[in-house]
């Protein structure tokens, strides 16, 4: 595939940072709401000073569209907002908004709902996943990743899958970033059970396992099958951010796409989910000598 990367993209994906502006458009967003609601301006007026709706308002201050400077210049205005320092930031912030992520050079090979998810991945703190049928994304090798997006036939894997799967080692980068989030997983002992790629590739995927659980930023349990299925019905993923901005997000992937929860009890819910799994899941500890002698068994 033949690109020309933008240069602040490529210096964030060379650097192991992460501009994510997915983020940036929900921290502005949430930013704009707080100036409104804080100079008692309702959303119908706000929108008639950027001859916008009530709708557009609602998306902006989600963070689900992208801004206009214009926009921002004259909410700040109606806000309150005259101090040009102040403005400055807003601007740059909505500047950093539009810039694309490093992620933007694999777009052909990803929906926009996973482009989304990975803006936040990348600018989350903590990242607790669980997983029914395979190893976590971020904890795959290359080979067993190319197993799963050739449904088993590498051989015959097409340049769409391969692209998928160099998105997804690029993902991985972030674990080692100085600033790397805190990745914690809980998977099914089914998951460790099922050949994918072979025994030699899963062989290999024990060792990358094995290997990356001593990172201290990296926790690994397993739920054995005499608990599985109790506590959840299937793989989910919650991203905490450290920003006050950022709601936590659970995301929950399906054939068709994804959904993105943050409502609070939805994330009390999921929270109290994944307690009850680690509590279920035998401790890092216990689950790296599971893997050593599962192992060596091979």
């Amino acid at each position: 595939m033949t690109e020309q990367a933008d240069p602040r993209s490529a210096r964030d994906e060379d650097s192991g940072t992460d501009g994510s502006p997915t983020a940036r458009r929900i921290i502005l967003g949430a930013q704009l709401r707080r100036l409104r609601e804080n100079a008692e301006i309702l959303p119908a007026e706000a929108a008639y000073a950027i001859r916008g709706s009530e709708s557009k308002i609602s998306r902006m201050e989600l963070g689900k569209v992208a801004f206009k400077e214009r926009d921002i210049v004259d909410l700040l205005t109606m806000y309150g907002v005259t101090d040009p320092a102040e403005r400055a930031r807003f601007l740059q912030l909505v500047a950093e908004s539009k810039q694309p992520g490093w992620w933007n050079r694999y777009a052909v090979a990803m929906p926009q709902w996973f482009q989304d998810y990975v803006g936040l991945e990348g600018a989350a703190a903590r990242i607790q996943t669980y997983e029914l049928q395979f190893v976590p994304g971020l904890l795959q090798t290359e080979e067993y990743a190319l197993a799963i997006a050739s449904s088993g036939h590498p051989k015959l894997v097409d340049d769409d899958a391969r692209r998928r799967v160099s998105l997804r080692m690029k993902r991985q980068k972030l674990l080692a970033r100085p600033d790397a989030p805190r990745l914690w997983a809980v998977v099914d002992e089914s998951v460790l059970h099922r050949p994918i790629g072979g025994v030699d590739v899963l062989r290999r995927q024990f060792d990358h396992l094995l290997e990356m659980t001593k990172l201290p930023n990296i926790a690994l349990q397993v739920v054995p099958f005499a608990l599985s299925g109790y506590a959840a019905e299937g793989s989910f993923t919650m991203l905490r951010f450290a920003e006050p901005e950022l709601p936590d997000v659970v995301f929950l992937e399906h054939l068709g796409g994804a959904l993105y929860l943050d409502k609070r009890e939805e994330i009390e819910w999921y929270g109290r989910t994944l307690d009850r799994l680690m509590v279920d899941a035998r401790t890092p500890e216990q689950s790296r000598q599971m893997l050593l002698k599962m192992r060596a068994a091979l």
